[in-house]
């Protein structure tokens, strides 16, 4: 039986987001990957003209070019792409999903308060430019427009209407230090679907980029091994 995953990045981001963790399915399994980017998404950011709609035709022209190949298909999204994963859920056939950080709601304002002040005695320090939380938005303070954020809560406000009805295996996988997603949120989503199988696992260091956590050699094996029991 041939398993697919397709993999789902997140609001201006890329592959990279979630690469740790398709590496490990890579080196664990025989699956076959896809890790799309979303249109204006990936290295070179460029946003402007796109939309909602163009961000969910991706995911779902990715879904179906994989299912062509396999038996069945896994979904994992990371943030925004967990949002689209839910979406993808309810419209076609998926054994089932792992929602890492998803933007449910969005943005954790206490983190993000914790992690600029450290920016800013970093600034009076001039190591700014080391900053973890710098290097992250740097880029996308200076390359995002307020169109396509917009764009990216329209998309939320698109799908929330439906988590009620998602009855698809799900895990849920969140950072208690995520800067940008409440922690609650993955307990909200928990408590929401209606999923009879699912799975909530807490980082308690793990920050929005979720796959790049320092614990991720604890969750990434328990992540697995709920994809192997909804076969």
């Amino acid at each position: 039986m041939k398993i697919g995953v397709l993999c789902l990045h997140g609001f201006t981001g890329g592959r990279h987001e979630i690469k740790t963790f398709t590496q490990y399915l890579e080196q664990q399994t025989d699956w076959i990957l896809h890790v799309p980017v979303l249109s204006g998404h990936g290295d070179k950011l460029n946003l402007s003209h796109y939309t909602a709609e163009h961000w969910l035709m991706d995911a779902e022209i990715a879904y179906r070019r994989l299912y062509k190949k396999v038996d069945m298909v896994y979904i994992v999204g990371f943030s925004m792409g967990g949002i689209i994963a839910m979406y993808l859920a309810l419209r076609y056939k998926v054994q089932a999903l792992v929602l890492l950080s998803p933007a449910a709601r969005y943005i954790r304002t206490k983190q993000f308060a914790i992690d600029l002040s450290k920016l800013f005695m970093d600034t009076l320090h001039g190591d700014y430019e080391k900053n973890d939380l710098f290097q992250l938005y740097e880029k996308k303070v200076i390359e995002v427009p307020l169109h396509s954020v917009t764009e990216f809560t329209r998309l939320v406000r698109i799908v929330s209407p439906y988590y009620r009805k998602i009855n698809t295996p799900v895990c849920f996988v969140q950072g208690k230090k995520d800067e940008l997603v409440p922690y609650g949120t993955a307990t909200y989503l928990y408590q929401t679907v209606a999923s009879k199988k699912k799975e909530l696992i807490f980082s308690p260091e793990g920050k929005h980029l979720i796959c790049y956590s320092d614990d991720t050699k604890e969750w990434f094996p328990k992540v697995l091994e709920f994809m192997r029991g909804c076969v």
